[in-house]
């Protein structure tokens, strides 16, 4: 289930909710003021892959994604 981003309208929170694919923002209420004045936030993700492809940049600093830190 992906992770998609909230903003209140009314208080400026932004969070987040684990919903299914597709799941629209019905019934969605912000934590901090319980306004259900929220709009589903545009939000970046990441991904990378085990080993870079011929002519594909590397991870930063040569890490791969499951390294910390």
């Amino acid at each position: 289930m992906p992770i998609y981003e909230y903003r209140c309208s009314s208080c400026g929170l932004t969070f987040a909710r684990l919903q299914p694919v597709g799941a629209g923002g019905e019934g969605i209420i912000c934590p901090s003021c319980d306004s259900d004045q929220v709009t589903r936030a545009v939000s970046t993700f990441g991904c990378c892959t085990a080993s870079p492809s011929q002519g594909a940049p590397a991870s930063p600093a040569g890490r791969s994604c499951a390294s910390s830190g």
